[in-house]
């Protein structure tokens, strides 16, 4: 469909085509309704069911407050579109601007928007994943089966990896009363998103709630009996757990490998686009009927010096379909960027967490409000004489600041006078994240430098 005087035909009768039943997925389509579409609309999605929320997965749905199946996204508008569920993309045809399917079938479309998101990664011992009673959590089915299992009472849980994901899942164990091991090949939980400062603070937290916190260790195998259950883990120190239950958070992939022969800039870090969601393809060129939102987009932020930023942020997702879906049946001149400012929560052994900006951006970071000691502080991270991001303990009503103070590159260590007149807000000091260039399962943000077409960045973990 041409550009010249064919919008307002796009907008009647075109056919958008959406592939990913996400939250992406979902808002996008809301929102193309919501603004005139009257055409076409058609969702493909590789679960076969309709979009669900997925942060309470770990939280809410493991601790049997909220059964899975009440999960499922409330509806803004009536969307009327073609389901396509429990069928996954598996190729693009940008040419023929054509999706095809795993069943065999393809469907045509005038403007497509990918909101494939990302999905767990696996324990990379095939057979050892086989096991009864390893386990990861991404998908509503995946709670629903780890949840059965606690329910049985395992008298030993393991977590593989101590991002946000795994000590969510070890801090509802605790409150189910389950013993619990976690084991961390960084130095702290949450080093990954937060730093070390930070990190020690995560530590400290899971060891008072009785977590087996292991740091600074991998697992180098599972073991199973003659029945294939679980019943035993390796780590690298030489010593052995026994457990009945895994659960494998070595972070998340994004679903682009159905796009490698497409001709679409797509790798391990996502698909990049524009500001204004367009894809980009392969050579750097922008397309103008490929667009992409959520977990899988890698997009220019100019708060950050204009790198591609991936984000796993609920938040983003919602924001980024919106513009996509705007801009999708806007003329160039109504279009509008993407310029969200990343935010996150986590809620894990009675604290609320949040944060703001790209902390693993930063090389230093101050504490200014609060106390890392008593775990209710907000500390402001800097990079190059600016802020660039924040963290909060308990104390989410100071983001809203920092947030400006972010947007309006405010300069680093913060000008005015911190709350905390202790030692530890006096100074800033080095925010000790992990090399970036080792492979990470932590951040919630991943900055992949300033080239649309980079594609050698590649993650291949061979152990936790």
């Amino acid at each position: 469909m041409s550009l010249d005087g064919s919008l307002e035909k796009l907008r009647r009768e075109g056919h958008i085509v959406i592939v990913g039943a996400s939250i992406a997925g979902l808002r996008a389509a809301e929102t193309l309704r919501a603004e005139g579409f009257t055409g076409t609309l058609t969702m493909i999605g590789d679960e076969p069911n309709e979009p669900y929320d997925r942060p309470p997965l770990s939280k809410q749905v493991l601790l049997g407050r909220v059964p899975v199946d009440h999960t499922r996204l409330p509806r803004r508008r009536t969307l009327d579109a073609r389901w396509r569920l429990g069928v996954a993309a598996t190729g693009l045809d940008l040419a023929a601007r054509r999706v095809h399917l795993a069943d065999g079938d393809a469907v045509d479309y005038d403007r497509l928007l990918i909101t494939t998101g990302v999905r767990a990664r696996p324990w990379p011992n095939e057979l050892e994943a086989e096991l009864d009673g390893v386990f990861v959590l991404r998908t509503s089915d995946d709670a629903a089966r780890l949840h059965r299992r606690l329910n049985a009472g395992p008298h030993r849980v393991l977590v593989i990896g101590a991002g946000f994901t795994g000590s969510e899942i070890a801090s509802a164990c605790r409150e189910r009363g389950l013993d619990v091991t976690v084991a961390e090949r960084g130095a702290a939980p949450l080093v990954g998103a937060l730093g070390g400062v930070v990190g020690e603070v995560a530590a400290s937290l899971q060891r008072e709630h009785g977590v087996d916190l292991r740091c600074g260790v991998t697992v180098t195998g599972l073991e199973g009996d003659s029945a294939g259950r679980l019943r035993r883990a390796h780590l690298s120190d030489g010593s052995t757990v026994e457990v009945e239950v895994a659960v494998v958070c070595l972070g998340a992939t994004r679903n682009t490998e159905w796009l490698a022969s497409s001709g679409l800039g797509a790798g391990p870090r996502g698909i990049a686009c524009d500001a204004g969601c367009r894809a980009f393809d392969v050579r750097g060129i922008v397309t103008d009927d490929v667009f992409v939102a959520g977990d899988v987009a890698r997009s220019p932020h100019p708060l950050f010096g204009y790198q591609f930023l991936s984000l796993e942020h609920w938040g983003n997702a919602v924001e980024q379909a919106e513009t996509a879906a705007h801009n999708m049946i806007s003329a160039s001149s109504d279009r509008r960027p993407h310029v969200w400012t990343p935010s996150f929560w986590s809620a894990q052994f009675g604290v609320n967490i949040k944060s703001v900006g790209v902390p693993p951006m930063a090389d230093e970071i101050i504490v200014t409000q609060g106390s890392l000691a008593e775990r209710r502080f907000v500390a402001a991270y800097g990079f190059q004489g600016r802020i660039i991001a924040a963290v909060a303990f308990d104390q989410a009503k100071w983001l809203e600041f920092y947030q400006r103070q972010i947007e309006q590159a405010a300069p680093f260590p913060p000008e005015f006078a911190t709350v905390d007149r202790r030692p530890e807000g006096m100074h800033p000091v080095p925010a000790e994240f992990p090399d970036p260039s080792m492979p990470s399962h932590g951040p919630t943000v991943t900055l992949s430098g300033h080239s649309p077409s980079e594609r050698r960045i590649s993650f291949t973990p061979l152990r936790a």
